[in-house]
């Protein structure tokens, strides 16, 4: 018996888990079941069924555990793989869990600002202009932090920056945001040759294409 795991390649999140299962050699252990889920859209009965949140990614084990959200499912995945992404000294950890947290509330942000994005009324001003500032603002701390990521072993940190930065590429292409922070540029340059992530990228499977609202965020004049 194989592991599921409810998955889209349009997700960030699953993507996560993804490379988590690339890194960690685990990939051949785990069934794919193409999933679709939206905000806007009645809750899928199939994810339901496994999942009460309704969201993906969500992992059900040899043993019929379900598990939800990437962050617990790739500490699983590591804790599987002998700690492979989270390392067991405790500074090491928390710094892991610190860019993991950063990358995956980027991403939130994301999300919710591109759902925004597509209401028939429009979007709330206020509300959007406050994710651009916030977005800035992951971006200037990643920046500052660029090299850190860069030196650190590989774990489930810098696989949620790398989700985040994926997911402003896949749905804001025209941002700029390497030019406003080159040293994370580079150093996702570094990542991105990396197998699991070339592996992993980011695409659009659904017949109405990539329905990306661009221009809405920028970063260099």
């Amino acid at each position: 018996m194989v592991m599921k795991l409810h998955w889209s390649p349009r997700s960030p999140f699953v993507r996560k888990v993804m490379i988590a299962l690339h890194e960690t050699q685990l990939l051949a252990e785990v069934e794919q079941v193409r999933s679709v889920v939206a905000l806007h859209l009645p809750p899928n009965p199939a994810v339901l069924a496994d999942n009460p949140l309704g969201k993906i990614p969500a992992l059900v084990t040899e043993e019929g555990l379900v598990l939800f959200d990437s962050r617990v499912i790739c500490a699983y995945l590591s804790l599987r793989a002998g700690g492979a992404l989270v390392p067991a000294d405790p500074e090491a950890q928390i710094r892991q869990l610190r860019w993991e947290a950063l990358g995956d509330g980027l991403t939130d942000i994301l999300l919710l600002w591109r759902t925004e994005l597509t209401r028939d009324t429009g979007p709330w001003q206020a509300v959007t202009e406050g994710w651009q500032t916030k977005v800035r603002a992951v971006i200037a701390q990643l920046e500052a932090e660029a090299d850190a990521l860069r030196a650190a072993p590989f774990g489930v940190g810098q696989i949620a920056v790398i989700c985040a930065l994926g997911q402003l590429d896949f749905r804001w292409a025209d941002c700029g945001w390497r030019q406003h922070a080159p040293r994370l540029a580079a150093t996702e340059a570094l990542w991105a040759a990396r197998a699991s992530v070339a592996a992993t990228t980011v695409s659009d499977d659904l017949p109405q294409g990539n329905d990306v609202t661009q221009g809405k965020l920028r970063f260099a004049k």
